[in-house]
């Protein structure tokens, strides 16, 4: 039987880098991945392939609507190719599973594949096309989440889908429904607006993206409307029924009258929950939450003092980035330093165009608790960047203290603000007032000017383009 330092249950984004940070810190180290590829969801069906045909999509888009006013002519018909974008999207798959294959190969991590499954705290067995059990000093579950779905809708992955069979389809659908106005239920939802389906959203609540600042939701339904998606919110789904290759949904809205939708296609988004199916985590001595989430304490330590659980199978936000902050805290731990995650700094990003972003707290979560704050806020049509480039639409918000001047939260909408929001992780990290930005330079002309003159209005509306 082999003996590890540490074995790690699962290889997606906190998975594998936890196992590579392991054997950085010169531990022997295992990792147990119950598919074909390494990577979890975020490299094989979540994450990288939904950006790869966002872009693609959004390439598309822009030859049919915008080269024209660019200087660039197209003789002929633009067409798609649906089977060549989904063969792309799944080279950079392969490509990016590919290079994890590889990591574990540089830090000499064994990879064991097969349903990793406690026997004790110690032990693991690993059902594969053989069983094999390994010894463990330590183990990290990293066994992530899979799509939720409503009790009374029965996914039969072919009409009615979740996001893994959206990146997937063989056709361009006519008409998709989707059960849910998150970042999944949107981004996927604009992959196909793109490419000529009608997209109608169905939101239990009363705005989409409703767990980010309300100025971002707002903006985004403007900017959604305006490219005629259909979006109801504050619409109770009770039923989805499949006739033929026909969709029927039925909502309440508001006032309790029934809706009823139909489409080729039905996309549930209603978010992710964790996955435990076969861990046998009660004979580790391991125990779950009510919401099925493995109960950890500030260290992410189990009710098992020599196991630990990381990313979307605990409490916080299912976010690959944060999977990885977790996993790295977890084997720098287990090597005796003293690493620390601020969760209030964990930004959060929607890939659809304008893209979304935020670090830090929301207006109504400030007005909430009642703290004294500042706004200042910059429109991206200002910049001649933005103009330039023609993605006029957003804004770069920044709320600050209103007696230190300390930034407590940053929330953008743009061009690029899945990249831009680093600089407001950076500045918090270090308690970085509106002034101290404000007075630092900034390149120009780029999209980041936004963040320099939400700065400057947040500090007594100094403001200078706008």
């Amino acid at each position: 039987m082999n003996s590890y330092d540490v074995a790690i249950i699962g290889s997606g984004p906190g998975g594998y880098v936890a196992a590579i940070r392991c054997a950085q810190l010169g531990m022997k180290t295992a990792i147990i991945e119950k598919y074909a590829t390494l990577g979890g969801t975020c490299l094989n069906v979540g994450c990288i392939p939904s950006k790869a045909l966002l872009d693609s999509s959004h390439h598309y888009e822009d030859a049919v609507k915008h080269f024209e006013e660019h200087g660039i002519e197209i003789p002929g018909e633009i067409k798609i190719n649906l089977e060549k974008m989904i063969g792309r999207k799944q080279a950079v798959v392969d490509q990016t599973t590919g290079g994890i294959d590889y990591l574990m190969k540089k830090n000499k991590i064994d990879v064991y594949q097969g349903l990793g499954s406690f026997k004790d705290a110690t032990h693991i067995t690993i059902t594969g096309d053989e069983t094999t059990e390994i010894e463990a000093k330590n183990t990290v579950i990293a066994t992530g989440s899979k799509p939720a779905s409503l009790p009374f809708i029965s996914i039969d992955k072919e009409r009615i889908i979740t996001s893994t069979e959206a990146l997937k389809l063989k056709e361009i659908p006519k008409h998709m429904i989707v059960i849910g106005g998150g970042v999944i239920g949107l981004e996927m939802g604009q992959v196909y607006k793109r490419l000529g389906s009608e997209v109608t959203i169905v939101e239990y609540l009363d705005r989409i993206i409703p767990t980010m600042d309300a100025a971002l939701s707002k903006e985004l339904n403007k900017v959604f409307k305006k490219a005629k998606f259909k979006i109801n919110t504050s619409h109770k789904v009770k039923s989805v029924e499949r006739v033929g290759d026909e969709v029927i949904v039925k909502a309440d809205d508001k006032k309790g009258n029934e809706v009823e939708f139909k489409g080729d296609y039905c996309l549930v988004s209603v978010g992710r929950k964790p996955y435990t199916d076969g861990l046998n985590a009660e004979a580790a001595g391991v125990k779950l939450t009510d919401r099925g989430q493995i109960e950890v304490n500030d260290h992410l330590q189990t009710s098992a003092s020599n196991i630990y659980a990381i990313g979307d199978v605990v409490k916080g936000a299912m976010l690959a980035h944060k999977a990885s902050e977790e996993g790295m805290l977890v084997a720098e731990i287990l090597a005796g330093q003293k690493p620390h995650i601020d969760y209030n700094l964990i930004p959060g990003v929607v890939y659809t165009w304008p893209e979304v972003a935020a670090v830090g707290k929301t207006e109504e979560e400030l007005k909430e608790a009642g703290i004294a704050y500042k706004l200042g806020q910059f429109p991206m049509r200002a910049l001649g960047r933005s103009r330039a480039s023609m993605d006029l639409d957003g804004f770069v918000k920044i709320l600050a203290d209103a007696k230190t001047d300390e930034v407590l939260g940053v929330h953008m909408i743009g061009a690029r603000c899945a990249d831009l929001i680093a600089e407001a992780v950076v500045a918090m990290e270090y308690k970085a007032s509106a002034e101290d930005i404000a007075r630092m330079s900034h390149a120009h002309p780029t999209f980041a000017e936004a963040i320099k003159e939400a700065a400057l209005a947040a500090t007594e509306d100094r403001a200078l383009h706008v």
